[in-house]
């Protein structure tokens, strides 16, 4: 049954109510009789929203640029003023001495000067110990000072250490083994670094031996050439390495300088009657001392 529903005289048609009806349903107004409610009896039932433009559902929402995040942080926190930015120079002029002396032990180990390129590799531990204690001393520790040393331990220790030592194996083992433990040795450098970067400092023990510690042993004992066969300083290199990513406990150097005077005396008089042994002693302890606190570390636990 069809009722056929007419328009009222008299009502206004406006350019705004025919927007508010569909597209097509404009050609039918008569028809279902759209005309005989206002704008504010339609607005009641359904209230028109604002427009809205366009969005394509293939282009995610654009924000704002946040101003705050363009602003550069500074590299020397807290005051600023031209004594603590001498201090911070200088702190710096020791990482870069470091990095500077690291390059200069490649070159040398280019040019077949294997021990003075490892005597440049100790001065490289030198000055990389003394830029942290300067920083800690004169109050100029910075995030950006970390991270600066942690690049300049990479290319030192990472990288010059490895070539300066496959440069004295040069000879006494196969070039391919020779340049697999080398390359080892960089590669668990820049693990340990990385490592320590974003783990939880402890006061009392390294997780892990140390990059400059391992940058050390292999210096000195391309320094005062090690009389032991290649092989074994193969396996040697090869166990440092993997001892720089291990997780076990060894202790740091102010655990150690605060042991008895007494035993300082060993290693001391083991030197004056033969170093090279001395030496291989000391290093193989402290190697060990690690899985050792590590087991007390599990057992007390």
């Amino acid at each position: 049954m069809l009722v056929r529903v007419g328009r009222r005289d008299g009502e206004l048609t406006t350019g705004t109510e025919t927007a508010l009806v569909e597209p097509r349903y404009r050609s039918r107004r008569r028809r279902y009789g759209l005309d005989r409610f206002s704008r504010a009896q339609v607005e009641s039932v359904m209230p028109v929203s604002p427009a809205l433009p366009p969005i394509s559902p293939a282009l995610p929402p654009v924000t704002a640029p946040d101003d705050t995040a363009a602003g550069s942080i500074p590299l020397l926190p807290g005051e600023r003023t031209v004594t603590r930015r001498v201090k911070f120079a200088l702190v710096n002029a020791c990482t870069l001495s470091s990095l500077t002396l690291g390059m200069l032990a490649i070159f040398l180990a280019m040019q077949g000067e294997v021990r003075i390129a490892a005597l440049s590799l100790i001065a490289c531990v030198a000055f990389d110990g003394l830029d942290g204690a300067l920083a800690r001393k004169l109050g100029v520790a910075s995030p950006f000072g970390a991270q600066m040393d942690s690049l300049a331990d990479m290319c030192s220790f990472g990288l010059a250490a490895p070539v300066v030592v496959y440069a004295s194996l040069a000879g006494s083992v196969s070039t391919a083994a020779a340049a697999v433990a080398c390359a080892l040795v960089a590669a668990c450098a820049a693990i340990r670094l990385a490592r320590f970067n974003v783990s939880p400092k402890d006061g009392r023990f390294f997780c892990g031996v140390p990059t400059t510690m391992a940058a050390a042993v292999l210096a000195v004992t391309v320094a005062i050439g090690l009389p032991v066969p290649g092989p074994v300083l193969l396996a040697g290199v090869a166990l440092l390495a993997f001892a720089m990513v291990s997780s076990f406990p060894y202790a740091k150097l102010a655990r150690l300088v605060k042991l008895p005077p007494w035993l300082w005396l060993a290693p001391v008089i083991g030197a004056l009657v033969d170093i090279r042994l001395t030496f291989a002693l000391i290093v193989v302890g402290y190697l060990v001392s690690g899985p050792v606190l590590w087991l007390r570390q599990r057992r007390a636990a």
